[in-house]
């Protein structure tokens, strides 16, 4: 799977977004700054959304596998 980053110029540097994962952006000074902050975001928005899915699931027993998508 792969996703895609937006970035738009503005006054002041770049926003960069994941049109596939909400909650996923950032700006910077530069390009360069932007991206590497929005890897960051990335991983921080996966690592919240999987402490949340935690939580939710509490000590009930469930399976966890990976899960592989193709979208074309």
């Amino acid at each position: 799977m792969k996703l895609t980053a937006v970035f738009k110029k503005v006054r002041g540097g770049y926003v960069g977004f994941i049109e596939e994962l909400p909650g996923a952006n950032t700006q910077g000074r530069t390009l360069e700054e932007t991206r590497g902050n929005l890897k960051e975001a990335v991983e921080l928005v996966l690592e919240a959304n999987r402490t949340l899915a935690e939580e939710s699931v509490g000590r009930a027993k469930v399976i966890r596998e990976a899960f592989d998508i193709d979208l074309g």
